[in-house]
């Protein structure tokens, strides 16, 4: 073999590992861009997905926040206008301390506290009502003036029992009704 045939054979030996060194990196970066290819495509739609979720959740709680906005106004609305209905009707309540039928409403008032709470009883009520009680309850009343609405408050000679038949401890213990009937 001479120097030249050895030459020449370490030359394309060399050729040609180059040659597969350079096929080798091509493959290679061609897998590499693959990789890349699909991670950034897997990274994109985790991406979309959070995002879409993340949107929907969203969404979901602004939904969520107007209905309870909505129940709010809605309970606020209802709320006031029974309130309304409760002044009103004390309005009526107070109207009726003017009527006719009050002087005779205050005796069964007045029977219901003896019966209660037997026949010594002090009897008290509003200003207003001073007359029309003395005649209902007769030595039985004392002109202790009330700040009541309507009606009485009769109470033992000891203070031991209390019967509050006032028009507006009525209409506080019978509220909840009244509200179910004005709704």
């Amino acid at each position: 073999m001479s120097l030249e045939s050895l030459v020449e054979e370490i030359r394309t030996r060399a050729e040609a590992e180059l040659k597969a060194t350079i096929e080798a990196q091509k493959a290679e970066a061609v897998k590499i861009a693959a990789d890349r290819d699909r991670r950034i495509q897997e990274l994109r739609a985790e991406s979309e997905r959070l995002t879409e979720a993340e949107g929907s959740r969203e969404r979901a709680q602004r939904i969520a926040a107007a209905k309870l906005q909505a129940r709010k106004m809605l309970y606020e609305a209802r709320e006031q206008r029974l309130e309304g209905a409760l002044v009103e009707t004390r309005a009526l309540l107070s109207d009726f301390t003017g009527s006719s039928d009050y002087p005779a409403t205050l005796k069964r008032m007045v029977a219901v506290a003896t019966d209660a709470l037997g026949k010594q009883v002090k009897i008290t009520g509003r200003a207003e009502d001073a007359a029309k009680l003395g005649r209902a309850a007769g030595k039985l009343f004392d002109p202790t003036p009330q700040p009541i609405l309507g009606g009485l408050i009769a109470e033992t000679p000891d203070g031991s029992r209390r019967l509050n038949l006032s028009f507006d401890e009525l209409l506080r213990l019978r509220e909840d009704k009244v509200r179910e009937l004005l709704a």
